[in-house]
């Protein structure tokens, strides 16, 4: 455990809590108590939220859903040293974690799983773009969100959300360089679950890790252990620390794993094997911050009883919520991708309003 050497005695690595919730008390970070049982309720939140919607996806009540299972630390570690007001979210399909942490109300979130466009709006504090599902271009997106905050002396930092398989793409080493170069102030972080899809990283790249990439443009870089919420909480911390000083941007990789598949459309039996999995199960990241609390006497069964009854409720309150959403009106769909409305968009406008108004024999109001 602890700061280890990875590639050439320059990226670092670090784990403080192992796979059996023992500490690495010579790097324990300075974090109370309460922040502590505030990860741990982020992470089983996150379970339960994603328990549900995989539920809700087989029942047909939601369409296609992205599962974070087995990605909870990499994102509650990261989520509790993140600024609601100052910093910018730029995601990708598999971060639903870090956007309720941040006050995201979940029901909103499953409403983007249902294709409710309501879904995709931050009306909520929040400084957040849409979900990006093109694989790597919302990295470009967080970069230049991160210059022009360097450029009018913001405080805050944009955190572009990527998975292994988009390190792959030219989009990455594009945000890379222009972070670099431009001194951005964003968190380029990797949520390296092990698979692009069907593709396991070992047939992604050469490289011994992805942190090691960042060395290339001069951006500091670490590997973390993505179950270990600690380690992720005090890798994060130091990263921000960097970047909110005005020394440029920094790049994570958080090491973890998807356990189910990649999403519901996919299969993951056909390209994992059940001791694969297996081998990941034995690191649950829930599990293994439960051990640890419990160890140290900082959580007792009562305690962890009432937080998934209140994760639970929450959960099943988000539902109720989702399904008892007005309709969305269709018109919605041409005022959100243009600040000036092209022409042929108008024309489209017009004609969805006249066919709707002969379907309804209502004027529809736009």
């Amino acid at each position: 455990m602890g700061y280890k050497k990875i590639f050439r005695g320059e990226t670092l690595r670090l784990e403080i809590l192992d796979k059996d919730g023992r500490i690495d008390r010579k790097n324990m970070p300075e974090i109370d108590r309460d922040h502590m049982i505030r990860m741990f309720t982020l992470m089983k939140q996150m379970r339960a939220f994603d328990e549900k919607a995989l539920n809700l996806q087989r029942q047909g009540r939601i369409g296609t859903y992205g599962s974070l299972r087995g990605q909870e630390a990499a994102q509650a570690g990261l989520a509790i040293n993140l600024s609601e007001t100052d910093d910018w979210l730029v995601q990708s399909f598999r971060e639903h974690g870090v956007l309720m942490s941040l006050g995201i109300p979940m029901h909103i979130i499953y409403s983007y799983w249902k294709g409710d466009e309501r879904g995709n709006l931050g009306e909520h504090g929040i400084k957040c773009l849409p979900p990006s599902v093109p694989v790597g271009s919302q990295l470009l997106h967080a970069v230049g969100i991160g210059m022009a905050m360097a450029k009018r002396g913001l405080p805050g930092v944009a955190v572009g959300f990527a998975g292994d398989g988009a390190t792959s793409e030219g989009d990455f080493h594009e945000a890379m360089n222009f972070a670099g170069v431009f001194k951005a102030r964003t968190l380029i972080y990797i949520q390296n679950n092990g698979w692009a899809i069907s593709v396991p990283f070992k047939k992604q790249t050469a490289a011994e890790s992805l942190a090691q990439r960042g060395l290339a443009y001069n951006v500091p870089s670490i590997q973390v252990d993505g179950n270990d919420v600690l380690a992720v909480y005090e890798a994060s911390r130091k990263a921000l620390d960097h970047i909110r000083s005005g020394n440029g941007p920094y790049l994570i990789e958080a090491v973890t794993f998807r356990m189910g598949d990649h999403t519901t459309a996919d299969d993951q039996s056909r390209y994992r094997t059940p001791e694969l999995v297996a081998y990941w199960e034995e690191r649950d990241p829930i599990q293994r911050m439960r051990t640890f609390l419990v160890n140290e006497k900082i959580i007792s069964q009562a305690d962890e009883d009432a937080i998934s009854h209140s994760v639970s409720e929450a959960v099943d309150g988000a539902v109720r919520e989702l399904e008892s959403m007005p309709p969305p009106d269709p018109m919605t769909i041409f005022e959100t991708m243009y600040a000036e409305k092209p022409w042929h968009l108008k024309e489209q406008q017009t004609m969805l309003k006249t066919e709707l108004e002969s379907m309804h024999g209502k004027e529809v109001v736009r």
